[in-house]
């Protein structure tokens, strides 16, 4: 009777073992059920539209996603200070230099997606596929409709002319906008003639470069200059602005685009790319997948007037009615590479 009891209990202490050997198992692939249902976004934009494309990633494919928003170089310290214990699939920030920079942290990745080759140019992405843009802003001449006609416009190098002396408006040298700017020009032309170029919008300024480009748009209006150099975004955003003399400032405003007989105007992006030690890989690829889908584009496109990346996508009924342009289609990543020579030269020719 004795032996009976015995191998009773034996059998259900094995049954036990059992029992908590699966759980463990269980508790080990649900938790690898988790990691692989989220992607952690490390992000320097700040947009609305932004929001509403992760909750129609989230909705799609049942991925969560997690968001840490910072300035792009606070972004890139963090990331740099976890090292292979960030948590961070995916960085996005705005302006290829800023790219270039994340690349050269060795903070990104190279992936293979032909998704992505197909959806975004070659010029709009890393040549080591580590990062891919997610949209297109062009830098323009805007000018008042009531005191310039765009007949008297050509190019960035026309800007340089005695018939623009204290006409021009334009932010800092400290802004990334004018810095890739400046970078193109390097790329195209060499680094004496960028100076030279420099030097002849410092000689045409309106005033010390102040405030960002809302507020060259601003000073245009009320006459403080003639021109003003600024990205097409920023047009959009005051057209439709709650703020009624932001609109009226913006419908005073006409786009112009510059070399369009040469090298197109120049553009600049806001991208994204996988983090180096991104836990969730696959799910940061299809994330970036799914913001260059053209369902994601056109979203971008009218929400935020920003122009698409994927040529697949027409650009918002505002942007289409400034007019098709040529764009510049130097590499991107020149712009990151000449960033050092933009700012020596913006300080040789005295461009606060």
């Amino acid at each position: 009777m004795k032996n009976s009891y015995l191998i009773i209990a034996f059998a259900l202490i094995l049954g036990a073992c059992k029992s908590e050997t699966k759980s463990d198992a269980t508790i080990t692939k649900d938790m690898s059920d988790k990691e692989k249902q989220e992607v952690n976004v490390y992000t320097h934009r700040h947009y609305e539209v932004d929001q509403m494309l992760f909750a129609k990633f989230e909705k799609q494919t049942g991925i969560k996603v997690n968001v840490v928003n910072a300035k792009a170089d606070e972004l890139m310290q963090k990331m740099t200070l976890e090292g292979a214990q960030s948590p961070a699939d995916v960085l996005i920030t705005v302006d290829a230099g800023r790219l270039v920079r994340a690349k050269d942290k060795d903070l990104l990745q190279s992936v293979t997606s032909q998704i992505l080759n197909d959806n975004i140019p070659s010029h709009l992405r890393d040549e080591d596929n580590q990062w891919f843009a997610l949209t297109k802003r062009a830098r323009v001449i805007a000018y008042d409709k009531e005191r310039t006609q765009p007949q008297q416009l050509s190019t960035y190098e026309d800007l340089t002319l005695p018939k623009w002396h204290n006409k021009i408006l334009v932010r800092s040298s400290g802004n990334i906008y004018n810095q890739s700017l400046m970078a193109s020009i390097i790329s195209h032309k060499g680094k004496d003639d960028a100076k030279k170029w420099a030097s002849g919008i410092v000689e045409n300024m309106a005033r010390t470069p102040q405030g960002n480009d809302r507020d060259q748009l601003k000073a245009l209006v009320v006459g403080e200059g003639d021109v003003a150099i600024v990205n097409t975004y920023y047009i959009g955003k005051m057209l439709n602005s709650k703020d009624s003399q932001e609109v009226k400032v913006g419908e005073r405003i006409g786009v112009f685009f510059p070399n369009q007989d040469g090298r197109g105007a120049h553009i600049n992006i806001s991208g994204a790319g996988v983090a180096k030690y991104a836990p969730n890989k696959a799910n940061a690829i299809q994330f970036i997948e799914y913001l260059a889908s053209e369902d994601a584009q056109r979203v971008f496109a009218t929400a935020n007037y920003e122009y698409p990346v994927n040529p697949n996508v027409k650009p918002s009924e505002l942007l289409q009615s400034w007019g098709a342009f040529k764009e510049d289609v130097l590499p991107l990543s020149k712009l990151g590479e000449n960033n050092k020579k933009a700012v020596i030269v913006f300080d040789e020719a005295g461009w606060k």
